[in-house]
């Protein structure tokens, strides 16, 4: 392997993996917005940039195959999107910029954010505190809100911490929540068979790829019981949810340009601290709160960056 750094003297140019278990459909924009931060780094597509994709197609067990194809070709560095942990345990002989939305530390990735482990780093998508913004905000939405479901994945790294969180804004604000774990497809049904059999007057749910796969099934059934839905990425309001409240997920991937930027000149992942979301947005459905007879406050309508109506 020739570092990209010592390679551009000899012209060849920056060959770069991107590795996935979602589908390409999915994550176009996203990947639209790593290119463009690399774009502002000087990086050009068919200049002296190249990125070699690689899709699971909602199937982690593909990446292992993926990454090693990846290697063999080889690449200069890897971009994992939602798959950190797996890639963590193939000791693959390239470094690894990631995207997580869990906890990296819980996720044995680091011993602290400052201290990233091995030849891996990137960004976390996870901010534990703004669980306890959610509640609110379905409290200012529902004054006589008291009881929610919480529907998380507790394989999620760092879940605990989210739920901690939660539970904890849920005793300040009175509130009773229902945890439903859902770690698989069986445990999914059968929570959402609970639900419909006890509806609570609000669902909160954790963001993870999980989540995400299955968010059509989980705000359906919220729907059915007359119960908003709130998350943390926008794509769970555009999907039906009554609002969410999360990282600017746009604003991350373009940050990610710059950890492989910094890696492809010589920078070992290990000396880069891992970096959590810094910029926020609040996403609104009105569609969905008019289907639920609900109404959003206007002071929450004029501070939403994005209304869908």
């Amino acid at each position: 392997m020739i570092p990209w750094a010592a390679a551009q003297s000899q012209t060849r140019p920056a060959r770069i993996g991107w590795l996935t278990a979602q589908r390409a459909e999915s994550l176009a924009f996203y990947l639209e917005a790593l290119r463009g931060g690399l774009a502002d780094r000087g990086y050009e597509l068919g200049r002296n940039l190249v990125i070699e994709y690689r899709y699971g197609n909602d199937s982690i067990e593909r990446v292992p195959e993926l990454a090693a194809e990846l290697v063999r070709l080889p690449v200069d560095l890897i971009v994992v999107q939602g798959a950190a942990v797996v890639v963590s345990k193939l000791g693959l002989p390239v470094p690894i910029v990631y995207t997580l939305s869990g906890d990296p530390v819980s996720a044995g990735l680091a011993d602290s954010l400052a201290r990233p482990r091995g030849n891996m780093t990137g960004m976390s998508f996870m901010a534990v505190e703004l669980n306890a913004k959610r509640l609110e905000l379905l409290r200012d939405i529902n004054p006589d809100l008291r009881r929610v479901a919480l529907v998380a994945n507790p394989q999620h790294p760092g879940e605990h911490l989210e739920r901690a969180n939660a539970q904890e804004a849920a005793q300040h604000l009175g509130l009773e929540l229902d945890y439903f774990p859902t770690r698989s497809k069986d445990e999914l049904a059968s929570a959402m068979r609970t639900m419909i059999a006890r509806p609570p007057q609000a669902v909160s749910l954790f963001a993870d790829g999980f989540a995400i796969q299955h968010r059509q099934t989980i705000i359906d059934a919220a729907m059915s019981c007359h119960a908003p839905v709130i998350s943390g990425w926008s794509v769970f309001a555009r999907s039906g949810a009554i609002c969410s409240y999360g990282p600017r997920l746009e604003a991350s991937y373009r940050r990610l340009a710059y950890f492989v930027d910094r890696v492809l000149k010589g920078t070992k992942p290990a000396d880069l601290p891992i970096e959590q979301p810094t910029e926020f947005e609040f996403v609104v459905n009105l569609r969905t709160a008019k289907a639920l007879s609900l109404t959003i406050p206007p002071r929450l309508l004029a501070s939403a960056d994005e209304v869908i109506e």
